[in-house]
């Protein structure tokens, strides 16, 4: 059996879990991300050895796709289908299938799983007990640190995604001139909420417009331009949690705003692409995007009417299947629903019937 790729248990620096809003200021900020960089015997993760990133060799533009994940049921059903299709998609090798390089999951629960020879995987230590407050997703930025530390990466580029991300076709590098590529979110304001942000972009920084309407994923970033937002959107994550204020503001998408946050502290600058993904039930058709995001649920009546806020006589919601995985061949949707929806459900039923063990797996 292969070993899955990881680090040593150890310490966190004390300073990332006492970061307070009180006390965070800019020059803070800035130190802080000095904390992280250079591989230390104190710094969880940190080991001698090193060995590849699962990958290939690629050309310059290409980049290795990561996905983060918590070890649960729920998220490893995901990912599972997840890895599915983007082999599917790197196969196919046309359009953007070049530029597809390894693929990672980023597994942040401190333990290998029985899933490391399906699925190339690096294991990653856990934020200290309780320093994510019950919001598992404050991990994700800590286990990239982590990643990005210890991994012998090929690829010059990193596509951040999810568990809960199909990839429908070959995704090139849609990152240009140092600017990464990402998603815009309509939810994302910073607008709105620039009080609030201005705790952590302070104004010396520049207009508010400076933080892009972006999470984490998708993003496709330069590899080296990743490693120094990373640390930062860790600390500032932690920060906003542990500021009532901030926290009450943004909810789920709060390591998103950070993640926004940090790429604009360190000048990064995003192309917006809205052909990126889409998200059913909301997006019908798949166009030319290049990832489903099933977040929300898809609820209809038998006469294809969207139930949105109310369980339909059909449905598929990522949220049935969080203690057992979904069976094979799940019931297409009845006619009059969006093509997204039928395609995304056709999708997952492909993957599991062709991925080993599923059965017994679900039977689990």
């Amino acid at each position: 059996m292969a070993a899955p790729c990881r680090g040593s248990r150890g310490a966190l620096p004390l300073l990332l879990i006492s970061l307070s809003a009180a006390y965070l200021t800019y020059t803070g900020l800035l130190s802080s991300r000095s904390l992280l960089p250079l591989p230390t015997a104190s710094f969880p993760g940190a080991t001698a050895s090193r060995r590849l990133a699962s990958g290939r060799p690629t050309a310059a533009a290409a980049f290795h796709t990561a996905v983060t994940a918590s070890g649960s049921l729920y998220n490893t059903w995901q990912c599972r289908v997840m890895y599915y299709w983007f082999k599917r998609a790197r196969e196919a090798g046309g359009g953007g299938g070049a530029e597809m390089g390894g693929f990672t999951r980023i597994l942040h629960s401190g333990k290998p799983d029985a899933f490391v020879d399906e699925i190339p995987t690096f294991v990653a230590d856990p934020l200290p007990a309780g320093t994510d407050q019950g919001y598992v997703v404050l991990n994700r930025p800590w286990a990239f640190v982590q990643w990005l530390q210890k991994a012998d990466i090929q690829e010059e580029y990193i596509l951040m995604a999810e568990p809960d991300h199909l990839i429908v076709k070959p995704i090139p590098n849609l990152s240009r001139d140092g600017r990464s590529a990402a998603f815009p979110f309509f939810y994302i304001e910073p607008k709105k909420y620039e009080n609030v942000l201005r705790k952590f972009f302070p104004e010396h920084e520049g207009p508010i417009t400076k933080i892009d309407p972006i999470g984490n994923s998708p993003v496709i970033a330069r590899k080296e331009s990743l490693a120094r937002i990373a640390p930062t959107w860790m600390n500032i994550s932690i920060a906003m949690k542990k500021d009532p204020e901030t926290d009450k503001a943004f909810g789920w998408v709060l390591e998103m705003y950070a993640y926004a946050v940090a790429s604009a502290l360190h000048g990064v600058g995003n192309i917006l692409h809205k052909e990126f993904m889409i998200q059913p039930p909301w997006d019908l058709e798949i166009g030319d995007a290049f990832i489903i995001h099933y977040t929300y649920g898809c609820d209809y009546d038998m006469k294809g009417k969207l139930t949105y806020g109310k369980i339909g006589e059909w449905r598929f919601d990522k949220r049935s299947y969080d203690s057992k995985p979904p069976p094979r061949n799940l019931p297409l949707p009845p006619n009059g629903v969006p093509q997204s929806v039928v395609t995304l459900v056709k999708m997952v039923n492909e993957a599991t019937a062709n991925i080993p063990n599923w059965d017994s797996y679900a039977a689990a």
